[in-house]
């Protein structure tokens, strides 16, 4: 006999096993004998009363209740069967690479930038010496922009494909299996990096191919169908099945198609700051403490409201977190943010976006598809300038931003190449700041606390998605002119994040 319940208990009580067994065995009307088995199956933060709950799903019974059987990820050996092309090895990649294997085909994945290992001196040298490498930093090289920046699983695309077998082979690579459990599921920066190499390992072993510094700069076509493509360093790859998963930073690649008269278009996306709290604070405002319970995780927040019929949010909010810079040109500044397994850093961080959907006659002579991109480049440009032709990156104080004042001094910020006074609400594009100014009043209603000076606005988060897409045909999931060619996750602008960008690889290795 097996039943499942839903229970709440302070943190205290759902650490301890044999607290969670009795609550669960009494929700569900039995006995303790009858229930000496329990195994949490979801769990999630409540602090929407005084009292902070945890939300448990258990599963009680009278038989022994495994742990989710995750098994070693044994794939077939695929060293003579026909090859696929695979541009970038961010998830979309990835996940491409191992459903292609496990349909018999033989992936050749093609990335622009260095392994996860060697990817770390590069962004060092980002960090402290403000050294931009346009193919090794955050965004690019193997695993993606979401490596390196933090590694949260969450998403609510569900619909479009099988989000727990993407968190099960993430598992079976060398995931914690909290993942499986967690309402907002989260790696971390610091044990991404084994969990790609794992992969990668696993796919050259079954007789794929995974080539670094591979960046692609041209393809070669007959008569609208794909045949193969041309590295920069003039080596040719041949294949009519080509998968195209370069991430929504890949700003030479939306420029190729241009130049070859191949269709794409402009898409909406967001732009905006990231904002960072001390964590204390946002701990204070959603736990209603002063001091966080140890057993508690650090607080997080999700916000949004309409201002000027456009939405106004947080993205990718990395409590204990850190700012990262992620530009991928030298004359740019670029913000996200990433948090460690623990996130035990003393700083909350979290991206204030707002869409971007009128750029259409800010860029006279730019190609209309690449309006959205230029949009980008120009603020992004701005902000370089601001930060003295650095990556230092602009900021202000967030109450003075909303007031429109300068800030005399800043507070202590988590990037590392370090912050410079600067009047971020004249930096960004007017009516962006208008909506921003007014969302921030707003959202300091909400979270009682969340307006204060002791916040720092830093300047550009603008990397939220693709300012284009690459059109595909819905049911072939080909480009709509050119045979053979995939257009794939977040840089086609089918995906948002880790997990649906690994969906959409496995969406495309089916059409395949």
């Amino acid at each position: 006999m097996r039943k499942t319940v839903d229970i709440a208990l302070p943190p205290a009580a759902a650490a301890d096993p044999e607290q969670v067994r009795e609550a669960a065995a009494s929700a569900a009307g039995l006995s303790l004998e009858q229930t000496p088995y329990a195994r949490i199956t979801k769990r999630s933060v409540d602090a929407r009363g005084r009292q902070v709950l945890l939300r448990l799903r258990v599963e009680v019974g009278d038989e022994a209740i495994a742990d989710d059987d995750v098994r070693p990820y044994v794939l077939q050996d695929i060293s003579n069967k026909p090859t696929v092309i695979i541009i970038g090895c961010g998830p979309a990649g990835l996940f491409a690479a191992l459903g292609c294997i496990r349909r018999g085909l033989k992936p050749i994945i093609l990335e622009r930038g260095k392994d996860v290992r060697a990817r770390r001196r590069d962004l060092a040298a980002l960090n402290k010496e403000f050294i931009v490498d346009p193919d090794s930093n955050y965004c690019f090289g193997e695993g993606g922009a979401g490596t390196y920046s933090d590694g949260k699983l969450y998403t609510r695309s569900s619909k479009r494909g099988d989000v727990q077998g993407v968190l099960r082979t993430l598992v079976a690579f060398g995931a914690p299996p909290d993942i499986l459990i967690d309402a907002h599921p989260h790696i971390g920066t610091n044990k991404l990096p084994g969990i790609i190499t794992a992969m990668r390992e696993a796919i050259i072993a079954a007789g794929g191919e995974v080539r670094f510094n591979a960046r692609v700069s041209d393809f070669i076509i007959t008569e609208q169908r794909i045949n193969g493509v041309r590295c920069a360093d003039g080596t040719e790859v041949l294949s009519d099945r080509v998968v195209l998963a370069t991430g929504h930073s890949a700003r030479d690649i939306f420029t190729l198609f241009h130049n070859k008269g191949l269709r794409i278009e402009a898409k909406p996306f967001a732009l905006g700051v990231r904002i960072e709290h001390p964590q204390h604070i946002i701990d204070r405002i959603q736990y209603h403490c002063d001091v966080r319970d140890p057993l508690l995780p650090p607080a997080s927040y999700s916000l949004v409201q309409q201002v000027q019929e456009l939405g106004v949010y947080s993205f990718c909010m990395c409590p204990g977190g850190i700012i990262a810079p992620c530009a991928t040109a030298p004359d740019e500044v670029v913000t996200n943010g990433w948090s460690p397994s623990k996130r035990n850093n003393p700083f909350a961080n979290s991206g204030i976006v707002t869409g971007i959907t009128d750029f259409g006659a800010r860029h006279g002579g730019t190609p209309a598809a690449l309006h959205g991109m230029e949009y980008q480049r120009t603020v992004e440009h701005a902000a370089w300038i601001a930060g003295g032709r650095t990556q230092r990156a602009p900021a202000q104080r967030m109450d003075d931003f909303i007031q429109g004042k300068s800030s005399v001094d800043l507070p202590d910020c988590s990037y590392p190449p370090g912050i410079v006074p600067w009047r971020v609400d004249q930096l960004m594009p007017k009516d962006v700041s208008q909506r921003l100014r007014e969302a921030m009043k707003l959202f300091g209603g909400t979270m009682r606390g969340y307006r204060t000076n002791e916040a720092v606005v830093v300047a550009v988060e603008s990397r939220t998605s693709s300012p284009v897409r690459i059109p595909r045909d819905a049911a072939t999931l080909q480009h709509v002119e050119i045979s053979g060619l995939y257009p794939c996750g977040e840089g086609a602008g089918y995906a948002g994040g880790i997990v649906s960008a690994a969906m959409d690889g496995w969406k495309v290795a089916e059409a395949l």
